[in-house]
């Protein structure tokens, strides 16, 4: 198993924004968490990749246990992961935006920024870009550090049509090349199409795991999402 989540827990006050969520990742899937706003999904993300320290519950990478650790040691046992608004370095280059991550050579750039359809220069300054390319920037960044499971949170925020296509098309050679993947995404079409399993969060609880057909036709689901 890639990841596992047992029981987490996190209060903010008295505002329960994750309320014992268990579930898993398994390797070589792309897992989807959704629910409505505010059900705690970026919270979840960040108790997970160690920016916020959970109040009770355990999280194990490949079987051990990490919810303990620091970011960057997370970071380092394998999780790489982007955010829901953007995080690339704007007054540097694509080059030096890359680096930061690994430090490899320009020949190897090229190769992953064109299998994310980010074909610039690498002397481009990331503020030269427009959004939806800064998002590419962000998530070939995040593929070049070394890593286990890949997290994505919200990919196709803010990005036109097109590149909303091409990230499921580089989501789906990620999966097919051996990746694991867990995103946190709010367009339903691209999470049915792209996932093999989704957890559906609601007020900081799991309200259900499942096949996207499964998750589709499921009342309490849809209830959460109309408010009905």
């Amino acid at each position: 198993m890639m990841l596992s989540v047992k029981n987490i827990s996190k209060n903010f006050g008295g505002i329960k924004a994750v309320d014992g969520c268990s579930f898993e990742v398994k390797e070589n899937t792309i897992t989807s968490l959704i629910g409505p706003n505010g059900a705690g999904k970026t919270t979840l993300f960040n108790v997970i990749s160690g920016l916020t320290a959970p109040d009770s519950g355990t999280i194990k990478l490949l079987n051990k246990k990490i919810n303990n650790l620091p970011p960057y040691k997370i970071a380092q046992a394998g999780i790489s992961r982007t955010f829901q608004l953007t995080k690339v370095f704007k007054n540097m280059s694509i080059k030096d935006n890359l680096l930061i991550a690994n430090n490899t050579g320009e020949d190897k750039m090229k190769k992953l920024l064109e299998s994310v359809y980010l074909q610039k220069p690498l002397n481009t300054t990331a503020s030269e870009l427009s959004y939806g390319q800064q998002r590419l920037l962000e998530l070939a960044r995040a593929l070049l550090k070394p890593h286990s499971l890949l997290m994505l949170d919200e990919p196709t925020a803010g990005v036109n049509p097109r590149i909303r296509q091409e990230l499921k098309s580089i989501l789906k050679r990620l999966r097919k090349d051996g990746k694991t993947i867990l995103l946190i995404e709010h367009d339903m079409d691209f999470v049915m199409d792209i996932s093999d399993f989704v957890v559906v969060l609601n007020e900081g609880k799991v309200l259900k795991i499942g096949k996207p057909k499964d998750i589709a036709k499921d009342k309490r689901v849809l209830e959460a999402y109309l408010g009905k």
